[in-house]
């Protein structure tokens, strides 16, 4: 089959992992490909790195309001949360959300997340440990947006659960590990974004009456003019920071497991020099790609490597690709935890750099600490279920074997 032939929208082609030679293809060939929908209609699919990276940093060309997937909106073709949500929003008022919702990314609240994160991740582990083995994806790999959620939004461990298998059915609303698939995509997505805003409609009641050091909290003392923020902008930036953070973190953490235990020597390696850790955690982010791809919508004519950009089409920056790409990434194709440098993309670039980088990285960095502890053994156990989305790719089963 032709590379060409493959749909990027598909998501079997995520589940089976047949898009890293398409892209290498791709890189080669058609950098600035054109990929025509079904619909007839198309978007432009970018897989060079440094092609992605002007993208990412060109405000003025190139818009976010469109929202970060194709397909538009479940309610219409405009995205209703364009200029409302952080990663949906372009300055200057991107600008003006960012500095509100940074204050729950502080220094005080990373080191609050750190702690609820190493006690969650402990207790997973040495329950594992004691039971012979786990599902990493479901029994460990999720306490880590769990603590960050608890910390970072003053909810239960319970609560955060509950937050987390709600974001966790929006991303995966094609896959049947998550609900009926059967029924219209729309009207579920729609369904589910509406029991996310339930969620924290519930917690803004209470944090008018009971402000406390939280996300919440801190949104709903944002001004714009001198005026509070309307509830719905508090409710999409909440929604923003849990989607955001709940689903990357815990499939990169699968994915970093996986690669680990694919590439033994790495693991020892690491082992051997836990001062790597932060190195392994970045090649571990470069090697997964967690966030596949990332949307733009062109504000203007332009052009990008020879092709003609006409304002309105939709522009995907492939991530994934970008992270394999060998001019920026000598032997790309090889898992190397000592790798640097390693300017990868998983947390975008410039402004629309991924806000929960700090967090992402000090939650991945205490897991793998914990598992390559010298006491510690893992090994798979069982199939490996990848996540049916050609947005994020994840890692929904990992039976692990594990022993002191």
């Amino acid at each position: 089959m032709s590379v060409l032939t493959i749909d990027l929208t598909d998501p079997d082609v995520f589940v089976e992992q047949r898009h890293y030679g398409m892209f290498a293809w791709l890189r080669a060939n058609d950098p600035v490909h054109w990929h025509t929908t079904a619909d007839g209609g198309g978007f432009w699919a970018l897989s060079a790195y440094d092609d992605i990276a002007a993208v990412y940093n060109d405000h003025t060309a190139y818009s976010s309001e469109g929202g970060p997937m194709l397909g538009g909106s479940f309610r219409s073709q405009a995205d209703p949360s364009a200029g409302r949500m952080l990663v949906a929003s372009d300055p200057p008022r991107q600008r003006m959300i960012r500095q509100a919702v940074h204050r729950a990314f502080a220094p005080a609240v990373v080191k609050r997340i750190a702690r609820q994160v190493t006690e969650l991740v402990d207790a997973a582990i040495t329950k594992a440990v004691d039971d012979g083995g786990c599902d990493f994806a479901t029994d460990i790999a999720t306490e880590l947006p769990a603590g960050a959620v608890m910390a970072m939004m003053g909810v239960s461990h319970r609560q955060a659960h509950e937050l987390i298998d709600l974001t966790r059915r929006m991303i995966g609303f094609r896959d049947p590990v998550f609900g009926d698939t059967s029924d219209d995509e729309r009207l579920r997505l729609a369904v589910i974004q509406a029991e996310i805003f339930e969620f924290f409609s519930d917690i803004i009641r209470d944090r008018r009456k009971n402000p406390g050091e939280d996300l919440v909290s801190y949104l709903l003392q944002a001004e714009t003019n001198g005026r509070p923020w309307p509830e719905e902008l508090v409710l999409y930036n909440c929604m923003n920071v849990a989607v955001g953070g709940n689903e990357t973190s815990s499939y990169t953490a699968c994915a970093g497991v996986l690669a680990l235990h694919e590439h033994p020597r790495e693991l020892e390696l690491l082992r051997a020099s836990p001062d790597l850790t932060e190195s392994a955690v970045n090649e571990i982010l470069r090697w997964s790609s967690t966030n596949a791809y990332v949307m733009r919508v062109a504000t203007q004519d332009t052009e990008i490597g020879g092709k003609q950009i006409r304002a309105g089409d939709s522009v995907t920056l492939w991530n994934v690709s970008a992270n394999r790409d060998e001019s920026q990434f000598p032997d790309a194709d090889t898992f190397d935890i000592t790798r640097s440098p390693n300017r990868h993309l998983s947390y975008g670039v410039g402004i629309h750099r991924c806000i929960g980088a700090i967090v992402a990285q000090t939650e991945l960095g205490i897991l793998f600490r914990k598992l390559t502890d010298s006491g510690l053994r893992f090994s798979l156990d069982g199939e490996v279920r990848r996540l049916r989305s050609n947005f994020i790719q994840g890692i929904t089963q990992m039976p692990l074997r594990m022993q002191r």
